[in-house]
């Protein structure tokens, strides 16, 4: 059982130093976010997808020794937590205080970054709505029909050639 204790605390100081590391690429997409710098916010991304396919390896690694550990205790895996795994080293005070000591730490910083994911989610959405209203500001404005000249010949409607739409092709 201390092999297994031993390797999810491994496991989970890995995770971590992963989160860690997805910090600044969260705060460096906040500011491509804010300068609207789509070829620079494509290349975050990327950079991003490679550290969560690491946390995704080391998840599911955390998730063998858990069952492990279950079997170890003759517990099934799906009710144990890190609080009941840390509450069951009772016997055991260095790991308990190490594997409590790594969860609070993991925790803080996950909560960092769901905090920046938020945030660079609502600059997004803000981003999109003003694209949309943009959008629908060009359109209105090429239906509009005729001119607002107050001339002579106002009285007569000038109705627009047939319109194209705004992202018609040439054929």
């Amino acid at each position: 059982m201390a092999s297994l204790i031993q390797e999810l605390i491994t496991t989970l100081r890995e995770e971590e130093q992963l989160y860690q590391e997805m910090i600044p690429i969260a705060a460096k997409k906040t500011r491509v976010i804010i300068d609207n710098d789509l070829a620079s916010l494509q290349q975050i991304t990327e950079e991003e997808q490679v550290t969560v396919e690491k946390v995704n390896a080391l998840e599911r690694k955390r998730e063998e020794v858990i069952v492990n550990i279950g079997t170890v205790i003759n517990r099934k895996s799906d009710t144990l937590t890190m609080k009941t795994i840390i509450t069951l080293l009772e016997n055991q005070p260095e790991e308990q205080k190490e594997l409590s000591l790594i969860h609070d730490s993991l925790t803080t910083t996950i909560n960092q970054l769901v905090e920046l994911n938020h945030k660079n989610k609502s600059l997004i959405q803000q981003s999109l709505e003003m694209i949309e209203f943009n959008m629908n500001l060009i359109q209105s404005t090429r239906m509009s029909p005729g001119s607002t000249n107050y001339t002579k010949g106002a009285s007569q409607l000038e109705m627009p050639a047939a319109q194209t739409g705004m992202f018609d092709a040439k054929q």
